[in-house]
């Protein structure tokens, strides 16, 4: 994980979205990488714990098979504390945001703001180009 271009809290977002949101998608890293207590915030809606957020991991991708996020920008605080990650996310559509699967790569890009305690990622914001993508989907039917 050590990479001498980011910081510590930098590396532990970028090895998440290695393990987790890049094939064969390892929701078992969660453990190491997230607090027992993590909180992730998506749309408003708050998801408790280790093993409630793996649950709406695999729920997710099952709607977006083979998915994958890539960092394109990211940065942290000068405590490391937080740390900010401008994404994008691909995958084949199986169902996304309830419409038709129609098996064809789709992307849509977001932001995540996590807080990190402890050497762990702790706490998530996350924002998705959701409407954006909404809109495409609705397009392919």
């Amino acid at each position: 994980m050590a990479d001498s271009n980011h910081s510590i809290s930098e590396q532990l977002a970028l090895e998440f979205f290695s393990r987790v949101w890049t094939p064969p998608n390892d929701l078992d890293a969660i453990d190491e990488l997230m607090t027992e207590d993590y909180v992730i915030t998506s749309g408003g809606k708050d998801i408790t714990g280790r093993e409630a957020f793996k649950v709406w991991v695999k729920e997710f991708q099952t709607h977006l098979l083979e998915a994958k996020t890539e960092s394109l920008e990211i940065f942290s605080n000068a405590a490391n504390d937080r740390v900010v990650s401008r994404w994008v996310c691909s995958g084949k559509n199986n169902g996304v945001l309830g419409q038709p699967g129609h098996g064809e790569m789709i992307s849509f890009t977001g932001i995540a703001i996590w807080a990190v305690r402890d050497g762990k990622l702790a706490r998530c914001w996350v924002e998705r180009a959701a409407w954006e993508l909404y809109q495409e989907l609705r397009g392919k039917e």
